[in-house]
């Protein structure tokens, strides 16, 4: 997926987003908050793809959260949010290639990456930025829809690939481009609503 596809797709959807993608994806970005809530107080916390900012209400005070997101008119929504809802534990919200993270090796306690790390190009070289950023035993976070192996969902998954720059995602995405980083341990994994759709994912970084 270019990464000029992917700009002009989130230009496009941004006015929507919230009433579209944002229900669907509504259960996995409550389960990874939830998870990062319950880590130590004053946690350093970095959301990559922050799109509008639906989870930032949602996270607990105490913790100190970053969002970073490629495309401007997503962010844009973003900082009105934290400015019409004086979010406190939002820190900062930049606009940033999730590529080339401007954070210094292990800079959070945690890292999530809610409904992205299928839309971004070069997913390998994402996940080695956000594993970078982590501190030893930090926790990477992850919501996504990953490809089945078998059934008819998986069959429109593969029939759908060919479209990933106009519909934004990747529907054949597999899971092992997150679960078999050699610098991660899987903690958990569970599924998600609808359907079991979506997958959620708890690693550890050694």
């Amino acid at each position: 997926m270019d990464i000029n596809a992917v700009k002009t797709s989130y230009a496009r959807w941004a006015p929507i987003y919230d009433r579209t993608f944002g229900a669907v994806t509504r259960k996995g970005r409550r389960a990874a908050v939830g998870y990062i809530n319950g880590l130590a107080p004053a946690s350093d916390v970095l959301e990559v793809g922050v799109g509008t900012g639906l989870a930032l209400p949602h996270y607990a005070e105490g913790l100190r959260i970053t969002g970073v997101d490629f495309s401007d008119e997503m962010l844009a929504k973003a900082k009105a949010r934290v400015a019409e809802q004086c979010l406190k534990p939002v820190v900062a919200l930049r606009q940033m290639d999730a590529r080339a993270l401007d954070f210094p090796d292990a800079s959070f306690d945690a890292v999530a990456a809610m409904h992205m790390i299928s839309v971004v190009p070069e997913p390998e070289q994402v996940m080695a930025e956000m594993v970078r950023v982590l501190r030893p035993g930090g926790k990477l976070v992850v919501t996504n829809h990953f490809a089945r192996s078998e059934g008819i969902l998986a069959r429109i998954e593969r029939w759908s690939a060919p479209f990933a720059d106009l519909l934004g995602w990747h529907s054949d995405f597999p899971a092992g481009v997150v679960t078999d980083h050699p610098r991660l341990r899987l903690v958990t994994r569970d599924t998600l609503p609808p359907l079991g759709m979506m997958t959620f994912l708890v690693l550890e970084k050694l």
